[in-house]
């Protein structure tokens, strides 16, 4: 059995629980406590966990008595000593109401095929899980779920190397910083070309995040140790106080939470120049701010279209990354690829100078929207949709590349254009809104792709009126 199919098996055991009206964020939650204690029974690592606390322990009671002993586990296990075990069971309960619900989901995960699954990779597993999880639009998931393609795309390209402190300041379940791990195992073979110390430095410093849902970051804790991660993972704001640590890393990676602070509040951090409700606006400026000032030390960050061209201190922030950074790249992103189906996204990516100005000189954008399909559940993104931008990216020199998605802006010319980033789109002339019947003489080929872009144009024009509406709506 593969990973896949027991994901799917512990995937449709959720359906045992909706008597119990239990959603899918408490069923991956509640599989978290009871996977924990079975992955470490597997590992043979269970010396943690004190006798009689361990997976054995569980699937030896049943009925009424079981439920009281996982609710005294699930408590005792959370106020233990054990750093690992004190941060999974963190206040922990279950959401479970019948004994039967829990003894047959405990019964269920220990008759899977757990030496298949071990051979595959257990951290493997639970990311699939996790990915399930957000797929499921029901879930509410996606919010913070990275498409797997994009992450790791934008780890191929940034390219981590051994030694180097890598960070993920919006960690949702540590996918970043799990692909960046694996980016320098493979190119390791598997850590065998390093030392005692370097993997011992891979190991407990390489990879550290901070994340402000508390079971999100449950989630993330969990991942990390199944992929044999101990690094620093934090729970709370990254914007208030609490994060003034995430600084000094070699690389970031992450995709900040969209929207402003709740009720247009601002942050509580003292080490932010421009003052902003703007979540992502707040989130950029300590991300290019958190990187090492050695010329080397880089990041790519997802950020939706409005941190590209938002006025007052929106350009305040664009002037002063592009002085102290290398903006050198972005990516304009296709549509539908997160939870929210018209929400425009794109990926910037930057090194920090080793001075405070003048860093950037020109900017390419790679345009991945024109002419692109939405993207969803029933269309879903792949690697091979960012080929021609990743050939483009490693270019020797990239002025050589015949793209026409691919176009380079000076310094000069932005700043003419009041510091907006909001370039790069292609003209779409694909088709003429008054010529909508397909030409008999073209090939087959063609007329899908007008047609389709025929219906990203519509989809967006209706976005754009939307908005207009909702617009219209607020100052009525």
């Amino acid at each position: 059995m593969t990973n896949q199919e027991i994901v799917k098996k512990l995937w449709n055991l959720c359906n045992v629980l909706r008597d119990d009206g239990i959603n899918y964020q408490q069923y991956v939650t509640e599989l978290t406590y009871l996977l924990f204690l079975k992955m470490m029974k597997e590992q043979e690592t269970e010396v943690i966990i004190p006798e009689g606390y361990r997976w054995n322990d569980l699937i030896e009671k049943e009925g009424l008595l079981l439920k009281q002993f996982y609710q005294k586990l699930l408590l005792d296990l959370g106020s233990n000593e054990n750093d690992k075990l004190r941060l999974v069971y963190s206040d922990a309960s279950t959401s479970i109401e019948e004994p039967k619900n829990l003894e047959k989901i405990i019964k269920s995960i220990d008759a899977l095929d757990w030496y298949n699954a071990k051979q595959e990779g257990l951290g493997d597993l639970y990311e699939g899980l996790l990915e399930k999880n957000a797929s499921e639009t029901k879930s509410g998931a996606g919010q913070y779920f990275t498409p797997r393609p994009l992450i790791d795309v934008m780890v191929q390209l940034i390219d981590p190397k051994p030694g180097e402190r890598c960070a993920d300041p919006a960690a949702g379940t540590f996918g970043f910083m799990i692909a960046a791990d694996r980016h320098v195992k493979e190119k390791t073979d598997n850590h065998f070309n390093l030392s005692v110390e370097e993997v011992e430095f891979q190991k407990h410093e390489a990879f550290a995040g901070m994340e402000l849902v508390k079971d999100t970051h449950r989630l993330a804790l969990m991942n990390a140790l199944l992929h044999d991660i101990e690094g620093r993972i934090e729970q709370g704001d990254t914007l208030s106080s609490n994060g003034k640590w995430m600084k000094n890393f070699d690389v970031i990676l992450t995709n900040p939470p969209f929207g402003t602070k709740k009720g247009g509040e601002r942050v509580t951090r003292d080490d932010l120049t421009y003052d902003t409700p703007n979540k992502q606006l707040n989130f950029l400026q300590l991300i290019y701010n958190g990187l090492n000032k050695d010329g080397q030390a880089r990041a790519a960050v997802i950020v939706p279209d409005n941190v590209l061209f938002e006025g007052g201190a929106g350009t305040q922030i664009r002037r002063d990354l592009m002085n102290k950074c290398d903006l050198h790249t972005i990516l304009r992103l296709p549509t539908g690829i997160f939870y929210a189906q018209s929400v425009k996204t794109n990926v910037l990516f930057f090194t920090k100078g080793k001075t405070e100005r003048d860093n950037t000189e020109g900017v390419w954008v790679y345009d991945l929207r024109t002419n692109m399909n939405t993207f969803g559940k029933r269309n879903q993104l792949e690697m091979s949709h960012f080929e021609n931008f990743m050939k483009a990216y490693i270019a020797p020199d990239r002025s050589k590349v015949n793209d026409p998605r691919w176009n380079v802006f000076t310094r000069e010319s932005i700043a003419e254009n009041n510091d907006s980033l909001d370039v790069g789109l292609i003209i779409d002339d694909s088709f003429s809104k008054y010529d909508t019947l397909p030409d008999p003489l073209e090939s087959a080929e063609d007329t899908v792709f007008k047609l389709q872009s025929a219906i990203t144009l519509l989809s967006e024009i209706v976005d754009e009126l939307s908005t207009v509406e909702k617009n219209e709506v607020i100052k009525n």
